[in-house]
């Protein structure tokens, strides 16, 4: 099955279960007030760790370097607004995991690693020689 699909499935029911157990436990109005809570702290925080990763791209811009990490981070960042945005404690989670600089820094360093695997696992190419052969009969424009 597509693990596209099935976060789409299993994302809301994982939420909806740890929202009904959390709201059971402490009561409907705090989950509710803590739910829009992680929000606000959340997405002030993703601006503000948005910001410093924009003004390290621009220090990396000026010494003539590419700004990759900033590049990923700033997608990392922006995909944890998102998760903050929508409402569950484990997209908050996940959301605050991406936020902070060094949990963003040891999942980047994970994927980079399986990147670089699958990278020398691949080798579509074949290699060989030609040679370029003129002959007088081909027309030439």
């Amino acid at each position: 099955m597509n693990p596209i699909f099935l976060s789409i499935i299993l994302v809301p029911v994982v939420e909806i279960y740890v929202l009904i157990k959390v709201g059971s436990g402490i009561g409907a109005i705090t989950t509710i007030l803590l739910i829009f809570i992680t929000a606000i702290i959340g997405i002030y925080y993703a601006k503000y760790e948005g910001l410093n990763t924009l003004r390290s791209g621009f220090v990396q811009l000026n010494k003539n370097e590419i700004p990759a990490f900033e590049v990923m981070s700033g997608a990392a960042i922006a995909f944890a607004a998102l998760l903050l945005i929508v409402p569950g404690f484990v997209t908050d989670l996940i959301g605050f995991l991406l936020i902070f600089p060094p949990s963003r820094k040891i999942l980047f360093k994970k994927f980079s690693k399986k990147a670089d695997k699958n990278k020398f696992k691949k080798n579509n190419f074949i290699d060989g020689e030609f040679e370029d052969i003129e002959d007088d009969n081909d027309r030439k424009i």
